[in-house]
């Protein structure tokens, strides 16, 4: 290995310092907003008997790492803000640059750090938030929020290339709906249509009973009309896929979430896009705790007149700015105006920049 990558004495101090502050920063947060969620929510706890076990287990233990990705790029630049600020206040990142060591050397541990952080973040991200969010939501929906209700109208899709399902109504009450259709089509002619008024979810065979229904089938010049009052079938779409709630993608693994993507894209679902936004989103957070954290260095590594406080100010402010602006992207997704996987990494590429002239600007 080289010796200049060699972790000595002072890279294991700033790594302490960091991971350290992190650590803390992180439960204080955490603890502040299980303390505000806790007082807001209480009353409809109580009110709906959740139990004490399910309500620190199940809902607030496995809230935590949710919101542990969460917070972890306002964490991480905050961490490094604070005690870089301290340490230039005591004048120690002069006697550091001074002794000889680069400023790009003296990165490098908070490098480590962050890479560190990031791990853990996608980590995380692809292998414990899916499932403890499958138990979060569960609770939240059993004690927390009513009953999803979807009243959707003119519903369309595509089950298969050629086959085409629509419904003008559905209600997840009865698990119903109203006027439906379902098409094969070949090239430009409709070869198979099967009408019926209502439909209802059939639990047990897993399908849909049709009722007072009509089948027409075209076979060359020949047409074939069928009638009847029921006619029990089976299609590639349930009531679950009309029933999903938009943040179900949040309990999804990522190899589920590729094959919903992948469903939803060939039905035409326009919530095929809440699927990528969570897909994309998983991978950016982590990258960000290495951007945010050379602008937190570079930031915070000059003494300033207004001390740690005024370097904690401005770390607020860009750290909030940066989780607005992911969010913010969201909507650049919903709006077509870009493509997922680049609209979820337009916050990272911008702070980059931004780091990269604040990197250049830093005293060394």
């Amino acid at each position: 290995m080289d010796r200049k990558l060699k972790i000595g004495t002072l890279d294991k101090y700033i790594i302490k310092k960091f991971i350290g502050t992190y650590l803390f920063i992180l439960v204080l947060i955490i603890g502040i907003i299980i303390i505000f969620d806790i007082s807001e929510k209480i009353d409809d706890l109580i009110q709906k008997n959740a139990s004490l076990k399910a309500i620190v287990f199940d809902y607030y233990g496995n809230m935590l790492p949710y919101y542990i990705n969460l917070f972890s790029p306002l964490l991480v630049f905050i961490s490094v803000i604070f005690f870089t600020s301290k340490m230039a206040s005591n004048s120690e990142v002069v006697a550091i640059l001074a002794g000889g060591i680069s400023f790009n050397r003296f990165l490098y541990p908070y490098l480590l750090s962050a890479f560190c952080i990031a791990l853990f973040s996608l980590i995380l991200n692809l292998f414990f938030i899916p499932t403890a969010n499958k138990v979060r939501l569960d609770f939240t929906e059993k004690y927390l929020k009513e009953k999803y209700y979807n009243s959707g109208r003119n519903i369309h899709f595509q089950l298969s290339p050629g086959t085409y399902v629509y419904m003008e109504s559905f209600n997840s009450i009865s698990n119903s709906a109203s006027r439906f259709t379902l098409e094969t089509i070949e090239g430009h002619n409709i070869t198979s249509k099967l009408s019926a008024e209502s439909a209802v979810w059939d639990s047990v065979r897993q399908g849909w009973k049709l009722y007072d229904y009509y089948i027409r089938k075209s076979e060359g010049n020949r047409e074939t009309i069928t009638k009847g009052a029921q006619i029990d079938t089976i299609i590639s779409l349930s009531v679950k896929d009309l029933n999903r709630r938009d943040n179900i993608v949040e309990s999804y693994t990522y190899s589920e979430l590729n094959d919903l993507i992948k469903t939803q894209k060939l039905r035409g679902d326009m919530r095929v896009k809440f699927a990528q936004i969570e897909k994309h989103t998983r991978f950016a957070v982590p990258f960000s705790a290495f951007i945010l954290t050379i602008m937190g260095v570079a930031l915070s590594s000059k003494k300033r007149r207004g001390g740690i406080g005024l370097n904690l100010g401005i770390g607020l402010a860009l750290s909030f700015t940066y989780i607005l602006f992911l969010r913010f992207s969201q909507m650049f997704v919903h709006s077509g105006i870009m493509p997922p996987w680049l609209a979820l990494w337009v916050p990272n590429l911008v702070f980059a920049a931004i780091a990269l002239f604040l990197y250049r600007i830093a005293p060394k």
